[in-house]
């Protein structure tokens, strides 16, 4: 009797093939994920998809929304989230489930991806100061977008442990305020998510 190709292969190493192990409703590691969604672009998407994550005490880190596709009205929700696997699988499987979200996808398991945030960073200082937070803002390749005698916004672009780093190298330096736009994320290579 020939045995079946399934059972000739090793074992899956894709964590979350076929129903989710017993060892990993156990685990209890906190784990930061990127998740993509592919909705509806009408009113009252968005504080659904909020409203889930709300409802069931689930945390978003940070959260983007744009229109990809005029003509189908669709746009696309790149969210932040941490939690165990098993919730982050609760998250993706009720996501899935709300009408207007077409398709979901994780980005951190589903291979490899780029990740992007843009953040305005003021600083306030003068003297040696303002110099060396011009010689970090090169560094860092950030772009100086507006100057004064007594200050400077600083517009830095990457992942968000590259802006994180350049935030916390400007607080001594005289750290005025930030706005960042939160993680824009795409996956590599030349599939693309369908709506």
């Amino acid at each position: 009797m020939a045995k079946s190709a399934k059972t000739d292969q090793e074992p899956s190493a894709n964590l979350y093939e076929g129903s989710i192990p017993v060892a990993r409703l156990k685990d209890k590691d906190i784990y930061r994920h990127v998740l993509a969604a592919i909705v509806d672009n009408e009113a009252g998407v968005l504080a659904r998809v909020v409203g889930l994550f709300s409802g069931r005490g689930y945390n978003i880190e940070n959260l983007t929304v744009s229109e990809v596709d005029r003509d189908k009205q669709l746009s696309r929700i790149n969210l932040v989230t941490s939690g165990t696997r098993q919730v982050v699988e609760q998250i993706k499987a009720q996501l899935n489930r709300l009408v207007p979200v077409h398709t979901v996808h994780d980005l951190t398991d589903d291979g490899p991806s780029v990740a992007r945030e843009l953040a305005l960073v003021k600083v306030a200082g003068v003297g040696e100061k303002r110099v060396e937070a011009l010689r970090i803002g090169d560094i860092f390749r950030a772009n100086v977008v507006d100057s004064t005698t007594k200050s400077f916004v600083f517009e830095v672009v990457g992942n968000t442990e590259k802006v994180d780093a350049f935030i916390e190298l400007m607080k001594p330096l005289g750290l005025v305020e930030v706005s960042r736009t939160g993680v824009a994320a795409i996956a590599r290579g030349a599939d693309g998510i369908e709506g």
